[in-house]
């Protein structure tokens, strides 16, 4: 018994010590990408990108709920252009405008969450050819609060595997 309390002990230790670094020694920046080569010219993989519309096509987050509404202002695909989401918990609810659009090349939208946690983010996609292919990199920035600080690892394992469930299906879809 006298084991049990010591490994309890050094684990409330343990874990008491990782909140301290996390709040101190983490950044509050936060800035998460991925990228993934897409066989096919960057005016096709664009079709797929350059559009809130077409985003919410393969859109990871926006998977997550089958019910999600979706309310978009604008045809989605110019500079002050915008949607707003509601869905479940996992969902929850925000607004996306596109802040700077060059075809073909990049995408820029900002990202206001409302539910479940406020907050904002940037949102960054960039086409470059590679090869006979075109390289889409999607970028996250934001802030990060002392809690959000201390969730990091957590954050980055979720991001990781939305990013490259996204990415993939964007690649699915621009192959076509």
């Amino acid at each position: 018994m006298k084991t049990f309390f010591k490994i309890l002990v050094a684990i409330i230790i343990l874990a008491a010590l990782y909140v301290l670094i996390a709040m101190f020694a983490f950044d509050k920046k936060y800035h998460f990408e991925q990228s993934v080569v897409i066989n096919a010219p960057k005016e096709k993989v664009w079709q797929n990108v350059g559009s809130l519309k077409a985003y919410n096509v393969w859109d990871p987050f926006s998977k997550a709920d089958k019910d999600i509404v979706i309310t978009y202002s604008g045809a989605g695909d110019k500079v002050g252009d915008s949607y707003h989401w509601k869905g479940n918990d996992e969902v929850g609810e925000g607004e996306q405008s596109i802040t700077e659009l060059v075809p073909n090349e990049k995408m820029i939208t900002k990202l206001h969450f409302i539910k479940p946690f406020e907050g904002d983010a940037v949102a960054t996609f960039v086409l470059t050819p590679e090869g006979s292919g075109t390289k889409v990199t999607w970028a996250l920035d934001n802030e990060l609060n002392t809690m959000m600080k201390i969730m990091k690892p957590m954050m980055d394992m979720n991001m990781k595997k939305m990013f490259d469930q996204g990415l993939g299906d964007l690649k699915k879809v621009a192959e076509k």
